[in-house]
């Protein structure tokens, strides 16, 4: 369903995307934000999803900064190597990048959305404080919320959180709830990663009931599917 093609941040530097797009006219656009395991077969599956629910998806390949064409599956060995970018993190740097996978969904359709997982989750909740014309933002298990949960959102944000997440508490959660009673919060009977049906971790149940809240979320900012 999907094609891969080049994106260009602000900064100059070149990235991949997937792009996933749907039949007829779409509804808008979502970007879809990876976890630290880059634009590889869940990642792709996502945007081939939002696809089939009417919108162009655009996932930008965010590690390309460090490594070119980086995809990884869930071996405790591709976990390590995939953990090892985390130091080289520069987060404006993939606002740039996420920038720049907005401007490309802009130039087919509107409104754009994004939604993000783990790395990708983090990185949905700072867009939606920097963009005034993203439509909405959906963020699971987005770590690093907390740390930036004093800025107030400039759209409707969604976050979901497993409530046996190893590596992010309750207690950050529950800091991110009181600071943000302005955004929608959901807990689940889940731990990280319970959305990706190719990891472990995958819980059908509670990924099909978050999946269902992040439509309705889009569905109230982008309009019923056609």
């Amino acid at each position: 369903m999907g094609e891969m093609l080049r994106l260009r941040a602000a900064d100059g530097h070149e990235l991949g995307a997937y792009r996933a797009a749907p039949q007829g006219t779409p509804r808008g656009g979502v970007v879809v934000l990876q976890e630290i395991f880059g634009v590889n077969s869940h990642i792709r599956n996502v945007c081939d999803r939002f696809a089939a629910e009417g919108y162009v998806a655009i996932a930008p390949a965010l590690f390309d900064r460090f490594q070119r064409d980086f995809e990884s599956g869930y071996s405790p060995e591709e976990v390590a190597v995939a953990r090892g970018f985390m130091a080289s993190f520069d987060w404006e740097a993939l606002v740039a990048d996420t920038r720049a996978a907005m401007d490309r969904v802009l130039e087919e359709t509107k409104p754009v959305s994004i939604v993000g997982f783990c790395l990708g989750g983090s990185l949905a909740y700072i867009a939606a404080t920097r963009f005034d014309d993203l439509a909405s933002a959906v963020s699971y298990y987005g770590g690093k919320i907390v740390s930036h949960a004093d800025t107030k959102p400039l759209c409707p944000v969604m976050m979901h959180f497993g409530e046996t997440d190893q590596s992010i508490p309750m207690s950050d959660v529950e800091i991110v709830k009181a600071k943000r009673p302005d955004t929608e919060i959901f807990t689940y009977p889940a731990g990280h990663g319970f959305n990706c049906d190719e990891r472990g971790a995958y819980d059908a149940a509670q990924a099909a009931i978050a999946w269902k809240r992040t439509l309705g979320l889009l569905e109230k900012v982008h309009g019923p599917k056609a």
